[in-house]
């Protein structure tokens, strides 16, 4: 039979990847922790929107790399400043900044056939976050679920909102199918860099 202390440990968040190097580093100054959260958010929008040049187009909706480094980064970040980090993308994107796949920008972008996929990167970053503090990102094993459940996530957001403007067979087969095996790639992908990041963070500190 566990103990108290034992069941409350097993209940307890872990650190993720961004708040365990953070704490390490400025664990007595508030404001140099702050500024690195800051930091990480501003990279964070800046790689995601690099990664949505990697583009093979498709219709309706192209083939990025955005997914790969969204989930990765709620994974790395957490909940919250993973969410964040996805907002503030956004908001670069809508306010003009050419972020978005094909180095377009502005509200429309939003507003349109992709827009599901994107408004559904916020859910899926803070839902691998979640995940994240319960060590999920750590192992090829979790993180290989958290990085489904993550797809999944932007999926039915991207398929519904999609739906709408084609129709839901359509969407499936222009807006889900294709990806499917491009994201198991960024899945291996995800279930390396992840655990590995984990060793070599842990290793220096």
């Amino acid at each position: 039979m566990k103990s108290q202390d034992q069941m409350t440990d097993t209940r307890e968040p872990l650190e993720t990847l961004a708040s365990f190097t953070i704490s390490q580093r400025f664990a007595e100054d508030r404001f140099m922790s702050l500024l690195s959260r800051l930091f990480l958010v501003i990279a964070g929008s800046a790689l995601i929107g690099l990664s949505a040049q990697v583009e093979v187009p498709w219709y309706p909706v192209p083939v990025t790399g955005q997914t790969l480094m969204v989930l990765l980064i709620g994974m790395a970040y957490g909940p919250t400043l993973g969410a964040a980090t996805i907002i503030t993308y956004l908001l670069e994107g809508v306010i003009g900044l050419p972020v978005f796949a094909g180095g377009a920008a502005g509200w429309p972008v939003l507003t349109g056939f992709t827009g599901g996929y994107l408004i559904g990167f916020v859910p899926a970053a803070f839902l691998v976050g979640v995940l994240a503090l319960r060590g999920m990102g750590r192992t090829i094993l979790g993180t290989v679920v958290a990085m489904v459940l993550g797809n999944l996530v932007i999926y039915a957001c991207g398929v519904v909102w999609l739906q709408a403007f084609i129709g839901l067979e359509k969407a499936i087969a222009g807006g889900l199918m294709p990806f499917i095996y491009g994201d198991l790639l960024k899945i291996v992908i995800a279930a390396v860099a992840m655990p590995t990041a984990w060793r070599i963070v842990q290793k220096f500190q």
